[in-house]
């Protein structure tokens, strides 16, 4: 995954109403984004040792791997078919 896509990524989020709610602001994003694997969820959900590919005021977001029978977060942009978008200070 390139990094310019993750920029991108990251300003939707940014520029999205924070009023709306996860599976809607996921759901625009695998619009804007055909073909990319994007889940929402709170930032908190995600394992405090993972590194953040890219971070904003509204979001981190991390890689996500998909190429083996279980989907998991990586570090490895290379092996990354997706992102997970972790929502900062949603509770």
């Amino acid at each position: 995954m390139d990094a310019a896509t993750v920029e991108r990524v990251a300003g939707a989020v940014l520029a999205a109403p924070p009023v709306l709610a996860d599976i809607d602001l996921q759901n625009r994003l695998r619009a804007e984004f055909d073909g990319l694997r994007v889940v929402v969820c709170n930032d908190d959900d995600v394992p405090p040792n993972m590194p953040a590919a890219f971070e904003n005021a509204r979001c981190r977001l991390y890689y996500l791997d998909a190429s083996e029978h279980c989907v998991k977060l990586s570090r490895d942009a290379d092996s990354a078919s997706g992102i997970v978008v972790g929502l900062i200070g949603d509770e």
